[in-house]
């Protein structure tokens, strides 16, 4: 068993590796590459696939060389590379060391891939511990952190892949095993697996249907079924309800959940005849309430697709091939190798295209929905049509204590990582409201860096009372997986509400020291703009029942127009949610003063709390031209000391205005 156990464990170690690498390089092309949309997303698209197009040459190379020496040198430069990361080296650099990390990654599981004819047990713990130490490390990843924990703890990991990797490759026979199911151990080595032996001539042809879904797998896994930042996200729908999302209680308690379920059903034997079909109906079930874009649905998603995702991967876990495929090792083992090889960068491919697919739609503007279905289609069918086991062998772990033990790691995530920021009014009602309003840029600042710190402390430095916030990202894997929101909620002590725009994890948020009540959402025609927009409205109770109304947007303006029709929807919409009270619109507005839309707000009667600092520009941050950014306030209201406190943690400068209230 010790020689399944260390390649087990190492493949699902640099499984882990390169998936920190993903979230780094997935960023990057939106960031560094493109520049946050001023590069066409049809270049940032053919960037993104031309690596993966790239590793197809890899099996041949393979076939070449030997599984071994490419096996070894592209786990030494995938370690060397994700090391090199956590060195924060922001900006071109970061995108080039993330973009070769990323290629010697795919090598290096293609030449795993030759050496190996049951990988299930090793990608599924590679996918559950790191969504568990995702989830753990409160979705900021240790390679975003550089401190010097972060760094221990990455260098132990590359220590132990590495040392794993140094291990001679040998392997008991398939037909040893099937004889003999209960021995796995190296005293059951037939003379292919003695020392010395063949270590590239793989011990019969198994394993390329579990090889081809490791890439699909890896999508769904990463964007709905083991996505810590999207099980809090759905939690913090069921908070609120009516399409707006609260900050939870326990918010990554749904993980351990899906962890032990996709464990459980991906490392224990599947079930025979029609039983089969559990796993393919739960990821399709889970796929298409993912694709329905609700808020209140995402819970069901994220479980049954993971129970759906390690049934299905089970399935493919062929331990018992025919007698006569065992019997024609000796000659099949070259060939069997390179279909691997072949079935695995074909399964990244996948990979690649269905994640540019679904998420350049937000540039492109056609619809994404398909996407998780199809993939999840595709991983069914390459499942079910899989022979079915008949001398099921268990994994080099046991699989209850292999799960046991990895939701125990993620059991460990909503005592450490949950931190729920509490409003009070205790000290109301305030003669004063400092608002901030800031386009985040999903966290991203202009060096390529996933920058909380630089976030939080410009808009901690106005002391504000209340934040706006625009392109709030919660989930998405383009962006690395993180709950941008819970994150920033947790550093600023301030419990947010977050109205969802082109998808349930993307969107608007208002965040407050004073309680809130009524949050109401208004969706925003799109009118020719791909990304979506809504306007997100909250009451602010500031005690003895004073309230005033805070209105957060982000208007996308059709091709070449302003967002004229948008501005009016929202000026509409607040003037009548305030009812009369004192009221506050702030938000990314993609248009300047004495613009048409800019006029569309103060028509309404609502007054420019930036004018006196005119001319105030936000973007770009380095360089502000363009005064986009800007705070409205009702007549009521006084403002004072507007400024644009300067920054890099996004594309954009946040704007602070501090506001008198009238007179009781």
């Amino acid at each position: 068993m010790r020689y399944r156990q260390v390649t087990t464990g190492t493949l699902a170690l640099g499984v882990l590796l390169l998936i920190d690498v993903l979230r780094v390089w997935l960023p990057g092309i939106i960031t560094i590459f493109g520049q946050a949309a001023s590069t066409p997303a049809e270049l940032m698209g053919a960037f993104a696939l031309g690596w993966f197009v790239l590793a197809m040459g890899a099996p041949a190379v393979v076939r070449r060389v030997g599984a071994r020496p490419v096996t070894v040198v592209a786990a030494v430069a995938l370690a060397v590379a994700r090391l090199a990361l956590t060195a924060a080296p922001g900006g071109r650099t970061q995108l080039w060391l993330a973009t070769a990390g990323l290629l010697v990654g795919l090598v290096w599981l293609v030449g795993v891939a030759a050496g190996t004819d049951r990988p299930v047990p090793g990608l599924v713990l590679g996918f559950a511990v790191n969504a568990a130490v995702h989830a753990v490390l409160d979705t900021v990843d240790l390679v975003w952190r550089g401190d010097w924990v972060a760094w221990l703890l990455s260098a132990v990991a590359v220590a132990v892949f590495l040392a794993g990797t140094a291990q001679p490759g040998r392997r008991p026979s398939r037909r040893a095993e099937t004889v003999h199911p209960r021995g796995a151990g190296d005293a059951l080595a037939g003379p292919a697996d003695a020392p010395g032996g063949p270590a590239d001539a793989p011990a019969d042809p198994g394993g390329g249907r579990a090889w081809l879904l490791a890439g699909p797998a890896l999508l769904l896994a990463g964007m709905v079924a083991l996505s810590p930042a999207l099980a809090r996200t759905g939690m913090s729908y069921l908070v609120a309800g009516d399409g707006v999302a609260r900050s939870p209680l326990f918010g990554l308690a749904p993980v351990p959940v899906a962890v032990a379920g996709f464990l459980c059903a991906a490392l224990t034997r599947p079930p025979r005849g029609w039983g089969r079909a559990y796993g393919p109906v739960a990821l399709l079930g889970g796929a298409v309430l993912f694709a329905l874009d609700r808020g209140d649905l995402l819970l069901p998603a994220i479980l049954l697709t993971a129970v759906g995702l390690g049934a299905c991967l089970a399935l493919t876990d062929d331990t018992s091939p025919p007698a006569s495929d065992t019997a024609s090792a000796g000659t099949a083992g070259g060939t069997s190798a390179s279909r691997r090889g072949y079935a695995v960068a074909a399964g990244m491919l996948v990979f690649a295209l269905g994640a540019v697919g679904y998420y350049s739609a937000y540039d492109l503007g056609y619809p994404n929905a398909a996407v998780p279905v199809v993939v999840a289609v595709l991983i069914a069918a390459v499942a079910f049509t899989a022979r079915p086991v008949v001398h099921w062998l268990p994994g080099p772990f046991p699989p209850l204590r292999a799960a046991a033990a990895v939701t125990a790691l993620a059991l460990l995530a909503p005592v450490l990582a949950d931190e729920v920021p509490v409003a009070s009014n205790r000290d109301g009602p305030p003669q004063r409201l400092t608002v901030v309003a800031y386009n985040i840029r999903m966290g991203f600042g202009l060096d390529g860096r996933f920058d909380l710190t630089g976030l939080a402390e410009v808009v901690d430095r106005q002391r504000p009372d209340v934040v706006l916030l625009s392109e709030v990202d919660r989930a998405w894997l383009l962006n690395g997986g993180h709950d941008t929101l819970d994150l920033l909620s947790d550093r600023l002590g301030m419990p947010y509400v977050f109205g969802p725009a082109a998808d349930p994890v993307w969107g608007d948020a208002v965040l407050s020291r004073w309680p809130v009540r009524d949050p109401r959402t208004l969706p925003l025609a799109a009118v020719g703009a791909p990304t979506g927009a809504q306007a997100l409205a909250v009451t602010l109770d500031l005690g003895d029942g004073v309230r005033t109304a805070v209105v957060s947007t982000h208007l996308q303006p059709p091709p070449g127009k302003g967002p004229v029709v948008q501005a009016r929807a929202v000026a509409d919409f607040a003037t009548r949610y305030a009812a009369g009270r004192p009221l506050v619109v702030a938000g990314d507005l993609n248009t300047e003063p004495g613009d048409e839309a800019f006029a569309e707000f103060t028509k309404v009667g609502l007054v420019d709390a930036l004018a006196a600092a005119r001319p105030l520009a936000t973007s770009p941050a380095d360089d502000p031209r363009q005064q986009i950014d800007h705070i409205f306030v009702s007549p009521g209201l006084t403002p004072g000391g507007p400024v644009a406190p300067r920054s890099t943690a996004s594309d954009h400068l946040p704007v602070a205005v501090t506001v008198t209230l009238p007179p009781r």
